[in-house]
């Protein structure tokens, strides 16, 4: 389904022209120089074509017949390549002079019938060529190890534009000199074609080989089945195989204008629409996109994909919102991590954009906690960068965030499924090391706990409150209620002379073995009462009743130990508890600007 659904995607690009999309068989490349030949094939003039309007000039991206897949072989490209293959010069290979070899062997073989012009020039100059003639006609030096093209004087189009020439490259794409008994199902377009025995590269992925990398591949032996070699494995014809790789290189292209890519974790995550037009398609991946990193600089958009989601929860359909916005217009999403010379996905999700939306309102929903602890939605990013160790004076970093979990958050957020059991664990086991019991960290516990009883995974009877339940006799929430009060008092009582409060020595074993750690805080917290008492006696009296209210729910005795989901409710009944104490609520607001994504 995704190599089907970006294939009907890259047909929908080349109907609207997108820049940058090669028709079958063509690849954008980055070209730097012309080598402007008469026809006799004598070299004219060397031209620079580089976009000079920054502070570097940068190279032109021309469609020019696709480029052969090396690895550690010779392989030259037709009417294009670099400057080792076409004139023998290069800083940094050591085998020009062979590379240049096979370009001149390749061309001689498919040129030397042809009677156009310009084809008839090239191998001319091929033919006349030596690359000491690189110094004495005063090439540029900065021309060495770029990709060159080739144009005749007098006229406009480069070589590998004109009709000759993309007549023989078609030829070379054709079928005629292959084996017809090879061909095979493709599962792609469900036809009998010929299958790529190998795909393009996919480039732009974060963190994979510069080179590329591919979806499908196969180069080893126990990758194989029935003695087929590489791509006949899994048949893929050559023009779905061009077709797939280049709507995915288009959408994960490094552009400040490509809203449909951001970086989440280590998967580079790309969506599209499929729509009945263009401007329908363009409305739903911009809104799609705010639904997955709201724009912070953007206050109009934001407040768009607010008011969208607001309508969403209340169960009308998003056309109300902006009729440009069609209900049952269908997204893809595709997450892809590296893996060596390969890529994994991390999760592909394809449904209506009303759907996406009504998932992206029930996460809101699950993570809901009153007070709320942020002001802007936090993004998965942000949210899992709470569960990474928060070190003093410096922020939490990315690096140390579990990979896979970020993906598996993303994709129970898109799907509806389940978040990771792993969140839970990983949040209270931070909650117990740092003592960093912020409102993100409790919402996730929330989030977790909140979801999985919505969809029937119960593991309690209760409701996970949204806000402060002084109904709820959940022993886990009810003994962090209590330690919140038992803090409280410790502050009120020490007042500035707190070092460090009972949250920072006693929350892992208080939330983890209850019983061998309350009997003494309850001894410590009536010393503290006795000091209230005398000092702020109406103050006593409140937290008193508090404590008295919250032990006379609790069981005879306490648990010996809490089980991971009531360790989870623990910090939420903290969190709802602590924060009635406080009328400012700087202390659990996280107001931590998601960082833009990564283009």
């Amino acid at each position: 389904m995704i190599l089907q659904a970006l294939v009907r995607y890259y047909q929908r690009l080349i109907e609207q022209k997108a820049e940058g999309v090669a028709p079958y068989g063509y690849s954008p490349e980055k070209i730097s120089y012309e080598i402007l030949l008469a026809r006799d094939g004598s070299v004219v003039d060397v031209n620079d074509i580089r976009d000079p309007s920054g502070k570097k000039p940068q190279p032109k991206l021309l469609n020019v017949p696709q480029p052969e897949k090396r690895t550690v072989g010779i392989k030259s490209n037709v009417l294009w390549d670099k400057t080792s293959y076409v004139l023998g010069i290069s800083n940094t290979s050591k085998r020009a002079d062979k590379e240049h070899e096979a370009f001149r062997l390749l061309h001689e073989s498919i040129l030397s019938s042809e009677t156009d012009p310009g084809l008839q020039a090239l191998l001319a100059f091929l033919r006349g060529w030596t690359p000491d003639q690189f110094k004495i006609r005063g090439f540029p030096a900065d021309m060495i190890d770029t990709n060159v093209v080739f144009r005749l004087d007098g006229e406009l189009a480069f070589l590998h534009e004109r009709p000759a020439a993309q007549a023989l490259w078609s030829r070379r794409l054709g079928v005629e000199d292959k084996p017809q008994s090879a061909a095979a199902m493709c599962l792609v377009s469900g036809e009998a074609l010929l299958p790529a025995r190998l795909h393009p590269s996919i480039k732009g992925v974060w963190d994979a080989q510069p080179a590329g990398a591919a979806i499908v591949s196969f180069n080893l032996d126990a990758f194989t089945s029935y003695g087929k070699a590489q791509g006949a494995n899994a048949p893929v014809s050559e023009a779905a195989a061009f077709a797939y790789t280049t709507a995915l290189n288009y959408l994960l292209r490094r552009s400040e204008h490509n809203r449909q890519r951001l970086q989440i974790g280590d998967a580079s995550v790309v969506f599209w629409a499929e729509a009945d037009n263009a401007e329908q398609a363009a409305e739903a991946e911009d809104v799609f996109g705010g639904f997955l990193n709201r724009p912070p600089d953007d206050a109009s958009e934001a407040e768009r994909v607010r008011r969208v989601l607001e309508h969403v929860a209340k169960g009308r359909p998003i056309k109300e919102v902006d009729p440009r916005l069609d209900p049952a217009t269908r997204m893809c999403v595709l997450g892809l991590a590296p893996n060596a010379s390969r890529l994994s996905v991390r999760f592909w999700q394809s449904d209506t954009l009303q759907e996406f939306a009504r998932r992206i309102v029930a996460h809101a929903a699950d993570l809901h906690l009153e007070p709320r602890p942020w002001r802007n939605e936090p993004s998965v990013k942000r949210l899992v960068l709470a569960t990474v160790p928060h070190r003093d004076g410096a922020k939490p970093k990315a690096d140390d965030a579990i990979n896979n979990i970020i993906g598996e958050m993303t994709r129970a957020i898109l799907s509806g499924a389940p978040y990771p059991r792993s969140l839970l664990a990983n949040t209270i086991m931070r909650l117990r090391a740092d003592g960093d019991i912020s409102g993100l960290r409790v919402a996730l516990c929330k989030g977790v706990l909140a979801r999985e009883r919505r969809l029937g995974i119960r593991t309690s009877n209760e409701e996970i409150p949204v806000s402060l339940d002084k109904q709820s006799t959940q022993s886990g929430y009810l003994l962090g209620r209590l330690f919140a009060v038992q803090e409280y008092v410790q502050r009120c009582a020490l007042g500035g002379q707190v070092n460090a409060t009972i949250r920072d020595r006693y929350y892992g074993a208080a939330s983890a073995t209850p019983a061998s750690i309350f009997p003494v805080l309850l001894r410590n917290t009536q010393n503290h009462m006795s000091k209230l008492r005398k000092e702020k006696k109406g103050l006593a009296v409140m937290l008193e009743k508090d404590i008295q209210e919250i032990v006379g729910k609790l069981p005879t005795h306490f648990p010996r130990a809490l089980r991971i989901e009531d360790q989870g409710r623990f910090a939420i009944g903290y969190y709802h508890q602590s924060q009635t104490y406080f009328t400012s609520r700087d202390d659990g607001v996280d107001d931590t600007p998601d960082e833009p994504a990564d283009n």
